[in-house]
């Protein structure tokens, strides 16, 4: 699938009060913008970024707009009125820590605002930290699982024999994996 020119859906602004934050909701399979519709309905303040990629059917081809983060939605609204949240259709859950909905900072839902509305071109990457498992899923080290790690700003994957405590490291494109 062929990446094309970013592009963002953002909800609108309707409240300032001190006690919202962002939060993550969980939606059920392709519900992001029935979710979003549906809290912009209750004026609660909405943020889904989006991704316009080319779809292909049998007899087309087309550009779409895909949620950046299938299967989530954000929105701004105080935790302890979180009722109307809920009870839109779609919505699974709002990501919860210890019970209790999980903030998400500013600066990351405005960062990622930022990139959406740029020129910039942008792909979703999974979210993987140095000195996690990884597996290649593409080139010729597809299948592989390591380490990874980095020397010198670059990705490398740190393949091991742990029973002689060998290793050998190569570098890797960071979306060529995925977390093991």
């Amino acid at each position: 699938m062929k990446e094309g020119k970013p592009n963002a859906l953002a909800g609108i602004s309707v409240k300032g009060d001190s006690d919202e934050n962002w939060f993550a909701l969980w939606t059920r399979s392709r519900h992001e913008q029935v979710v979003r519709e549906q809290l912009e309905q209750k004026r609660i303040e909405t943020f889904l970024p989006t991704v316009t990629r080319w779809s292909r059917w049998k007899d087309r081809k087309k550009k779409i707009d895909w949620p950046l983060f299938p299967g989530y939605c954000f929105a701004r609204f105080d935790p302890r009125e979180r009722l109307p949240v809920l009870k839109c259709t779609g919505v699974v859950s709002i990501i919860s820590f210890e019970g209790e909905p999980a903030p998400i900072p500013e600066q990351e839902i405005d960062g990622i605002r930022r990139l959406v509305q740029s020129d910039l071109a942008y792909d979703p990457c999974p979210m993987i930290r140095e000195g996690m498992m990884v597996e290649v899923v593409h080139g010729p080290l597809s299948g592989v699982i390591g380490r990874l790690v980095r020397k010198n700003d670059k990705a490398r994957l740190v393949l091991s024999v742990d029973l002689i405590g060998q290793a050998v490291s190569v570098e890797v494109d960071a979306a060529d994996v995925r977390a093991y």
